[in-house]
């Protein structure tokens, strides 16, 4: 039986041990001195002292009061803070603002304080700050904001320096140590990829400090500095990395969206105008439109129709510059018309007003020879997950770099399918001659539960299962998997609500449900065209509540 890690006290230390050893094999050429000599000084800890550091490196903020401190691994806390203290790690007399020293103060502690500049004692503690900040604006130390305390204030100095390890470790600063955690408890459980010397997402010093930058952006972004100012400093770097350009060109791109929300035009299009994301383009030609500049925005548009970045963008412009052209005096254009619909009316009770309008579809359509199925954009990605397993998992360099990936970093990048075009031509080739079925079958049980970027879990059976590779043709599966495969980030959302299948006829039918008032949005309006271009049996669903429902 294999042992339980956590079944071990110090199981955290263990998990920050082994990101100090990863570090020290992957990065050692990207780490700082400091760094280094951090890993050298803390593997000379006593045990104790190294559990205390991890478990406040691991815990939410900075300032630690000792009485709250409890561990029985690691015993004694004052004893095993001495030595971060003499690190310097630890500061005994940091100052803190009155913000701080609410988060370190419980409420009878903050009336015992500042019980005489608090108009209501009973009140609620967050209703107090505003009260005493403009009176206590300096910082202090505990010691000097509530002497009556018998305690000691630990104060962490180098949450930095972790949260730049964790950087190199993850790649990015939204995991954190939880991952081990949650890992070991089986919540989540990731596929074992070889790393050869180039899988690693930052491959240098200056990797690091513009990842760092980019970050930074954004926490000052989201705080609502003054966005003009972000957007020189971001639009004056550029990186080597093209993973790092890709996440510099979304920081600019949902500064230009923010502009465009806040009526901030002028940003808007300075931020659109050199912004390689995808979508900033049209987002540009709608801004200059809104600003009454059709002359530009028709320019722009004749050219961008020449080469549509994307399935969207072309939708986009079909209704874009049409209407441009009327602004600016053409003739009116004739449009395509739409692609005629199978339409299903239907007049619903509304059983249980907790329950989508999708589910009470369900339940009226569902039969014991014609079963139908809650599944949205879950099955035929999750179909397609479980047959490109190899080619989505394949070790390129530069896609996995840590062990807790739920997918490759180039997942949404613009060569995704470039890098691994043959991978992928041997797993849709299987599509071919058959071999899929059992393919799909056998990764279904040896997958179970791996996490996936497109593989659903949670809305996968077996009965599912079967009656989709029994229903489902061969020809429709590789339509479906090609297009995810043109534009993964549109393309795997948008497909209809439910599927009913007719396992003994070995049909089905995909059914989209709009309650009342829904509309159809742009990205279904393209799979529903989609479909009808390769012959797939879809329908709309428009339902109206009868009146016994209420």
């Amino acid at each position: 039986m294999t042992p339980n890690p956590l079944d071990d006290p110090f199981y955290y230390l263990n998990n920050f041990r082994q990101v100090l050893d990863w570090l020290e094999l992957r990065y050692a050429d990207v780490m700082s001195q400091t760094e280094h000599g951090f890993i050298r000084d803390f593997n000379s800890l006593p045990l104790a002292s190294q559990g205390l550091l991890v478990r406040m490196v691991m815990r939410k903020g900075i300032h630690f009061r000792a009485s709250k401190l409890n561990y029985v691994e690691i015993g004694d806390i004052a004893e095993a803070a001495l030595p971060l203290l003499d690190h310097g790690w630890l500061d005994e007399h940091a100052a803190l603002t009155l913000a701080e020293l609410f988060d370190v103060l419980l409420k009878a502690e903050l009336v015992q304080a500042f019980g005489a500049f608090i108009d209501h004692p009973k009140g609620r503690k967050d209703d107090w700050l505003p009260q005493l900040a403009e009176q206590f604006a300096e910082p202090q130390t505990l010691r000097d904001w509530a002497p009556q305390l018998a305690d000691r204030l630990f104060s962490l100095t180098l949450m930095d320096l972790c949260d730049r390890l964790r950087l190199m470790f993850f790649g990015n600063l939204y995991q954190d140590w939880s991952e081990f955690v949650l890992a070991d408890l089986g919540i989540f459980t990731y596929e074992k990829v070889e790393f050869c010397a180039d899988s690693r997402g930052l491959r240098s010093r200056e990797d690091v400090d513009a990842c760092l930058f980019l970050h930074q952006c954004q926490l000052r972004f989201e705080a609502g500095e003054p966005l003009q100012e972000i957007v020189e400093q971001i639009s004056a770097v550029h990186f080597d990395n093209p993973w790092l350009q890709r996440r510099r060109a979304k920081a600019l791109f949902q500064i230009g969206e923010y502009g465009e929300r806040i009526g901030d035009f002028a940003l808007a299009l300075s931020v659109y105008r050199d912004c390689a994301y995808p979508g900033a383009r049209l987002r540009m030609i709608r801004v200059l439109e809104r600003c009454g500049e059709y002359a530009r925005a028709l320019e722009l548009g004749t050219l961008a129709e020449q080469a549509p970045q994307s399935a969207a963008e072309q939708q986009g412009l079909q209704r874009i510059v049409p209407r441009l052209r009327r602004k600016l005096g053409g003739p009116p254009l004739k449009r395509a018309k739409a692609r005629a619909v199978e339409r299903l009316d239907l007049h619903l009770p509304r059983t249980d007003p907790a329950l989508s309008v999708e589910f009470h579809v369900q339940a009226h359509l569902h039969d014991d020879d014609g079963p139908v199925h809650y599944v949205e954009n879950s099955l035929i990605n999750s179909l397609f997950g479980l047959l490109c397993w190899p080619a989505i998992f394949a070790p390129l360099p530069g896609a996995f770099f840590h062990p807790f990936q739920r997918g490759p970093v180039d997942l949404l990048s613009e060569d995704f399918l470039v890098r691994r075009a043959d991978l992928f031509q041997a797993c849709l080739g299987e599509l071919d001659d058959g071999r899929y079925a059992d393919t799909i079958r056998q990764r279904f049980i040896e997958k179970w539960g791996i996490q996936s970027p497109f593989v659903f879990w949670g809305a996968l059976n077996e009965a599912l299962l079967e009656q989709a590779l029994a229903c489902l043709p061969a020809e429709h599966l590789k339509h479906w998997f090609n297009r995810l495969l043109v534009d993964i980030k549109a393309n795997r959302a948008g497909m209809p609500d439910l599927i009913q299948f007719w396992p003994q006829h070995k049909t089905y039918r995909m059914i989209e449900v709009k309650g009342p008032g829904d509309r159809l949005q742009d990205n279904q309006l393209r799979w529903l065209e989609f479909c009808h271009e390769h012959q797939m049996p879809v329908a709309v669903c428009y339902v109206q509540w009868s009146e016994q429902s209420a």
